[in-house]
């Protein structure tokens, strides 16, 4: 079997499983196996897989259709265009929410004020925290309510030279210093419509998604209590 037998053969399988991005993720998943490039695979089409090589990439494509999202398996997400590693344990971070960060860029460069404090609530993988951090060049505080979203935040951290400090808290509840700026991507959804999603978003942490009954339980939360800091 080689990589263009291999690749096709992923693509018939994920399409008769109703996947439309068939193509894009088997040459993701056929590049994290052969740790090579996608440019790799189109020059090297002819080249065979070996034994191991092919077994565990058709173990990833059952994963895939058993529904675990491609990113926990690569273990990675390009977000503002830094990269960020991901797990089973945070959200996977999504384009939509790059708007939240370019907004809060915007009001910063607006403030006619130094050292400015900022507050990443529900912080999970730490991309917003650590995508302002670096964009901005400033020091940002984030917490979560998960120890293990914040290990992984704070490998992130690391990994992209960012200036942020990490604090295990339920929202408030940690939080000594006052801030002038709170930025949050809380849970959102419904519990009702959460066993409606994609059995991908279902695999992502019920922690990060369920919102309560309206969705909007964190929000309030947040909303109730910022004026603490």
């Amino acid at each position: 079997m080689n990589i263009k037998q291999a690749l096709e053969e992923a693509k018939n399988i994920l399409k008769s499983n109703n996947f439309e991005d068939s193509n894009i993720i088997a040459k993701e998943l056929l590049s994290y196996v052969l740790k090579k490039d996608k440019v790799y695979l189109t020059i090297n089409s002819d080249t065979a897989l070996t034994d191991t090589e092919y077994a565990e990439f058709t173990k990833y494509i059952e994963q895939i259709i058993d529904g675990k999202p491609l990113q926990y398996i690569t273990q990675k997400q390009e977000f503002m265009g830094i990269e960020f590693e991901v797990n089973g344990n945070v959200l996977i971070p999504q384009p939509d929410t790059e708007i939240l960060v370019e907004e809060t860029l915007k009001i910063i460069k607006n403030m006619a004020k130094k050292d400015i404090k900022i507050l990443d609530l529900c912080t999970g993988s730490g991309a917003i925290a650590i995508s302002i951090s670096k964009l901005q060049n400033i020091k940002v505080t984030a917490s979560d309510i998960s120890n293990k979203a914040l290990e992984i935040a704070k490998k992130n951290n690391i990994k992209n030279s960012a200036n942020v400090e990490f604090i295990e808290s339920d929202l408030f509840e940690n939080i000594k210093d006052n801030s002038d700026i709170i930025v949050s991507n809380p849970p959102y959804i419904k519990t009702s419509v959460i066993p409606q999603l994609s059995k991908q978003v279902q695999n992502e942490p019920m922690l990060a998604l369920d919102g309560g009954d309206d969705g909007l339980d964190i929000y309030k939360r947040i909303i109730k209590e910022a004026h603490k800091i």
